[in-house]
């Protein structure tokens, strides 16, 4: 059950294009979401969809993943263990400003008379397109165009050209290029899912120089200590006479550029941008990198950067592109719409990945504020799946990343008086920043999560190397920790039980034996009970390696394998279900006939005891169990669960949707399996959660992609043996699609009831089609029927 509409923005203004995002006029009320759909970034560095002239915004946003501030959180009423320093990533010098004056007037897009307008995202090119014909109140014809990149294959690197044409006239016009510190968070007293704000800038300025065309400028934090330096360089390019000036000032340099614009003739400014951080380099030591990031960059020239960022875009949609196709009649929707979507989504997952390297995956990517910039178990559960089958050497950095944390890990947990490791719920530095325990920290669920992702990435790639030096590490420690929370219980007939945790849904909190907690715990505890059995047999150094690095006993290994087999799973032997928790069925079910449409998401208009005594569920949870391990539920069982958890899953996650459409799409209720797919394909286009204003919902992103190939495609992969089982739903002709596994690129495609399998790098692969087995070798595709 999910109660929203999917209302689009006016197709007027967005039309449908396959590869484009385009903006077809300025309307005021839509700089919100706009800013959020026109975001570029490249995992390191973001940039919001802000106009060239610095107004109007919603929120400036220019971001470097990770760069962050500390604060102390303040508690009411504190207790032992909680959280202590908040972490918040900080809005950056924004390098987009090129503030337009004509005849000593300014480019103003709500007053200007437009006579074109039109942005457009390129989603092949990686670039955003600007082209606006202002027609001044002289009568003077200015065509100003702009592209922006961040760029991929240069990491600190980002880059705006920038063209002012007067057509019919001659006239004085000035450009005022800047890199300016904003100070604005997008903070919220109530939302907690947004920003902190703060009353004095975290940022305090140690450099500020200006020189001819180019600006730097060096920062460091107050209290995380970590440093910033940023730099603009610019050329320029015209027939027209000019000058230029540069000026730097607290917080702000800027470079002038005053033309005597002749009729017709461009002016052509090329304006080039780096952002370098450290948590312990000087600032003047990233001054010094800066500069010679920007040397290089002005040298090679903006057009190799575009040629470089639509080489690595063609080489990202070759291995991850998604083509689908639908009856626009039959769906009762405009062509190309879920093809356009789905090529946004995956750009955005890209733009937050990229080159996220020593970094992680933020909630919002690089495209907000809203919580925090903080790392969740979002993305070993839904964004690791994607980038494992499509990009494989970021889904390793990702989950090297999650092993550099494993010492902070380890001294949370023993503060928390648990042995081994406890992995953060929110985080950025490593340090739990969850104020919120109940919702926060008792999601122990999340160790289990990252070990899953480290499961499947072993079996897809065939990566064994990262198991078994950063793998069974993290699988030694976690494991340790499970054995150390639960307990043989004598009223569970010696069961295994997990009291006071916290599932995936966060409405229903510190439970005992919730059942996608105790699920994944069993399969990181088998995990981590093979993976040292092998590395013992097969590789003693490393073994002997693990064992100096972890204490570790060999006795453990059997400890773990019977507490594996004796964990309680939750069962409901009337109805036929397994329970959510313990005790889920002993709260009465929400009144969800009486609650307005208004008052969702709950948790912005309950309390949350009011929540937590109902049967009322915020993101799928048992659900989300019978799909990551499929393989231990039967269909019939699953059906059952579905039936019963469906009604009460109210959407108020992001989370939700696709995980509720993968399950609909293998019981057999594709209707409802295209319902919810569809919600989570626009779940930002659409902005169905009415908070796509603060940035991009990753996690469901990848969600996407899932639906389309876990639920459309029927594909599983448990234990690496990859399977199809595909279902159309009804308006759906064709999917198509590429994976990766173990170095093999195959290609799926489905269409007029067959499917066909064709191995396009790599030379022998082994699928299965149903219950059938198929035998892959290069350049000769094998198609199948679909069963009725």
């Amino acid at each position: 059950m999910i109660e929203r509409e999917v209302k689009r923005p006016p197709e007027f203004v967005y039309p449908i294009d396959e590869w484009k995002m385009i903006e077809t006029g300025f309307y005021r009320d839509l700089v919100p979401q706009a800013e959020t759909m026109f975001a570029i970034g490249n995992g390191y560095l973001g940039m919001r969809g802000n106009f060239d002239e610095g107004r109007p915004v919603h929120q400036p946003g220019t971001f470097v993943n990770g760069f962050h501030e500390t604060w102390p959180i303040e508690y009411g009423e504190r207790a032992y263990g909680f959280a202590k320093t908040g972490q918040t990533m900080l809005n950056v010098p924004d390098g987009k400003v090129l503030k337009l004056y004509v005849d000593d007037e300014p480019l103003y897009l709500p007053t200007a008379n437009l006579l074109e307008y039109r942005r457009t995202l390129d989603m092949q090119a990686g670039v955003l397109d600007r082209r606006v014909l202002w027609e001044t109140p002289s009568g003077k014809e200015v065509l100003v165009e702009s592209r922006r990149l961040v760029s991929f294959q240069h990491r600190h690197v980002a880059a705006i050209s920038y063209r002012v044409t007067v057509l019919n006239a001659t006239a004085p016009v000035v450009v005022s290029s800047q890199l300016v510190r904003t100070g604005r968070n997008a903070a919220s007293d109530f939302d907690p899912r947004k920003a902190r704000g703060f009353g004095d800038t975290p940022l305090v300025q140690h450099r500020g120089d200006c020189a001819e065309q180019r600006i730097l400028l060096g920062y460091k934090t107050r209290n995380s200590g970590m440093t910033l330096a940023c730099g603009a360089d610019h050329t320029i390019t015209t027939e027209c006479p000019y000058l230029v000036a540069s000026e730097c000032g607290e917080d702000m340099g800027k470079v002038v550029f005053t033309v005597n614009a002749l009729e017709g003739e461009p002016i052509t400014i090329h304006k080039y941008l780096t952002y370098h951080t450290s948590r312990g380099v000087p600032v003047d030591e990233l001054v010094d990198r800066s500069e010679r990031t920007l040397d290089r960059a002005v040298h090679e020239g903006f057009d190799e950067l575009v040629e470089g960022q639509r080489a690595y875009l063609d080489d990202f949609w070759r291995r991850s592109g998604v083509e689908i196709e639908a009856d626009a009649a039959a769906m009762g929707r405009p062509a190309g719409e879920l093809q356009q979507a789905i090529r946004w989504n995956l750009l955005q997952i890209l733009q937050a990945v990229g080159r996220a390297e020593g970094v992680g995956v933020p909630a919002k990517g690089l495209t907000g504020q809203a919580y925090e910039g903080h790392y969740f178990w979002d993305t070993e559960i839904y964004v690791l799946p994607f980038l494992t089958y499509t990009s494989p050497r970021i889904a390793g950095n990702l989950l090297r990343f999650r092993h550099s944390m494993l010492d902070k890990a380890r001294e949370r947990a023993a503060e928390l008086h648990q042995k081994g490791a406890l992995f953060p719920w929110r985080t950025i530095n490593g340090e739990e920043a969850s104020a919120y325990y109940a919702a926060g920290t008792a999601q122990y669920h999340l160790n289990a999560d990252i070990m899953y992702a480290l499961k499947k990435y072993v079996d897809v790639t065939g990566d064994t190397d990262l198991l078994d030096t950063a793998g069974v590490e993290m699988l030694v420690e976690t494991a340790r920790m499970w054995a150390d929370l639960g307990f043989f219980s004598e009223r569970l007939d010696g069961q295994f039980s997990i009291h006071a945790v916290t599932g995936p849904d966060e409405y229903t909190t510190v439970v005992d034996d919730n059942l996608y907690t105790n699920s994944m715990a069993r399969l990181n505890l088998r995990y981590a009970a093979s993976s040292v059995t092998w590395l013992r047999q097969h590789d003693p150094d490393r073994y002997k390696a693990l064992v100096h690095r972890t204490g570790l006993h060999e006795a453990e290994v059997g400890e773990w394998e019977r507490i594996a087999a004796a964990m309680y799973l939750p069962y409901d032997e009337a109805k036929g279900i397994h329970l959510q928790d313990a005790d889920f069925l002993e709260h009465p079910v929400w009144d969800f006939a009486s609650t307005p449409i208004d008052n969702y998401p709950l948790l912005l208009y309950y309390h949350p005891l009011n929540i937590y005594r109902h049967q009322v569920i915020k993101q799928a949870d048992v659900v989300l169990a019978m799909f990551l391990l499929g393989d231990e539920f039967s269909l019939e069982l699953k059906k059952r669960n579905f039936d019963y958890y469906d009604p009460l899953t109210t959407g108020d996650s992001s989370l939700s949707a696709s995980i509720q459409s993968i399950a609909a799409a293998e019981i057999g209720y594709l209707d409802k399996a295209m319902e919810y797919g569809r919600y989570a394909i626009l779940m930002d286009l659409a902005d169905i959660g009415h908070n796509v204003s603060d940035g991009c919902h990753i996690a469901s992103m990848g969600g996407t992609w899932m639906v389309l190939v876990y639920g459309f495609a029927g594909m599983r992969d448990f234990d690496g043996n990859i399977s199809f089982r595909p279902r159309l739903p009804a308006g759906i002709t064709r999917l198509r699609f590429p994976v990766t596994v173990r170095g093999h690129l195959l290609d799926v495609a489905i269409e007029n009831g067959t499917t066909t399998y064709t191995l396009v790098e790599g030379d022998e692969l082994t699928i299965a089609h149903f219950d059938d087995e198929v035998e892959l070798v290069p350049g000769e595709p094998i198609t199948r029927t679909l069963p009725a």
